[in-house]
């Protein structure tokens, strides 16, 4: 293993199976799919998401600060503190020019620039909201994570569509090792579900179309899946440079030992069709953690449950693995949170080695006979793990892949 592996000392979540992490992880656990309709989508082909149930910002946060700021930010507000929590970290004592913060997020928040574009094809540009830059842009997701803990390092949005979160993970563990930073947080965090969003992903024909079977729609590797399901949701780890974590005699949850990425100059939004870069960027993460291909117990896929993408994805495992290590997806219970995917998994993989035990992916009913993998599905899997990989790939042919071992 490499000797600069990063400790994970905390865990936040929130995701459409509940709002923190043992919720979310009992919600993989039942393998219940959270998709269903949303009368928000009435007007749209595509009627259905995955959403965070019962969550009212201006409860957890305080109505001025929910109002100020768009749904991506809050989720990773609410992720970030249980994370600095489950951490045992002080804001009051820790050296804050030392913290930083990396999370991804794929792309704008639209969640309320729909009314912003009305107002303005109305000639109403003066009714435009002062907020609505700050609200939005991704890099305001680090930096209100930052403003709210206090963190004075640096705070940096890393934007590579889908594979976003795991790729926060690489340069927050670039910051570590460098020795520039002591602790950061890092993830991902987005919110998929507002029309204009749903609107524009229905007209590019990637996602589900089963408005008569919402919560069977998230199939990944299934013969009959047709498309992915937006979601919404955030992950975030806190790492820590291991003799930091040591000297405050933290507990450590598990060690992100490497990581890897890539790109495949291949297609806009098609993977490579042998899964080229993915293979690519899992053999970077084996070799930077010092693992070969039989020390990975476990893997936790891209997943998304279109063709295409789940094809390429058994292809780079089936390359790099030959036999691959038991799968799973979460998507198929979680939905696909974009930019905030990968630190969802992330944090995923984290709990899956920590409790030894591979949660199942829903809706997985016939094997698409063109996919040899061992995908674990039906009940959860106890399984004796040292190893397990996080898999992200993205538009753009832009792969992350992160690699966890045990504490």
């Amino acid at each position: 293993m490499s000797r600069d592996a990063i400790a994970v000392t905390g865990t936040g979540l929130i995701t459409p199976a509940g709002v923190g992490t043992e919720a979310t992880w009992q919600g993989l656990l039942d393998g219940r799919p959270t998709a269903a309709t949303d009368s928000r989508l009435e007007k749209l082909n595509i009627n259905f998401t995955c959403r965070v149930p019962g969550f009212e910002p201006g409860k957890v946060l305080g109505r001025a600060l929910a109002w100020r700021l768009d749904s991506h930010a809050h989720l990773a507000l609410v992720a970030a503190r249980e994370a600095v929590a489950d951490a045992g970290l002080n804001t009051e004592e820790w050296d804050a020019t030392r913290v930083g913060v990396v999370l991804g997020v794929g792309c704008n928040s639209l969640q309320q620039y729909h009314r912003e574009f009305g107002r303005l094809n109305d000639d109403r540009a003066e009714r435009i909201s002062p907020l609505a830059v700050v609200r939005s842009v991704p890099n305001m997701v680090p930096a209100e994570v930052a403003l709210d803990l206090g963190i004075r390092g640096p705070s940096l949005a890393v934007s590579t569509a889908c594979a976003s979160g795991t790729t926060a993970l690489s340069i927050a563990r670039d910051l570590l090792r460098s020795g520039t930073c002591d602790i950061v947080l890092a993830g991902g965090s987005e919110s998929g579900t507002a029309p204009i969003t749903v609107a524009c992903f229905q007209q590019m024909r990637t996602l589900s179309g089963r408005n008569h079977d919402p919560a069977g729609a998230s199939r990944p590797f299934d013969r009959d899946r047709d498309g992915f399901v937006l979601g919404e949701g955030a992950g975030i780890l806190v790492l820590e440079r291991a003799e930091h974590a040591a000297a405050r005699r933290a507990k450590v949850h598990a060690r992100l030992a490497g990581c890897g990425m890539s790109t495949d100059a291949h297609n806009v939004t098609a993977p490579h069709p042998e899964g080229r870069g993915a293979a690519q960027a899992i053999r970077q993460a084996l070799d930077d953690a010092g693992l070969g291909p039989a020390d990975i117990d476990h893997v936790n896929a891209h997943g998304t449950s279109t063709e295409l993408n789940d094809r390429a994805e058994h292809l780079a495992l089936r390359s790099v693995f030959g036999t691959p290590p038991p799968v799973t997806a979460v998507k198929s219970v979680l939905g696909h949170s974009l930019g905030g995917s990968g630190g969802v998994e992330a944090a995923a993989t984290v709990l899956t080695l920590r409790h030894q035990t591979i949660p199942p992916t829903a809706n997985l009913d016939t094997l698409d006979p063109e996919i040899d993998l061992d995908v674990v599905h039906k009940a959860p899997r106890p399984t004796r793990m040292r190893a397990a990989l996080s898999n992200s790939f993205g538009f753009g042919g832009q792969n992350a892949v992160a690699a966890f071992t045990t504490a």
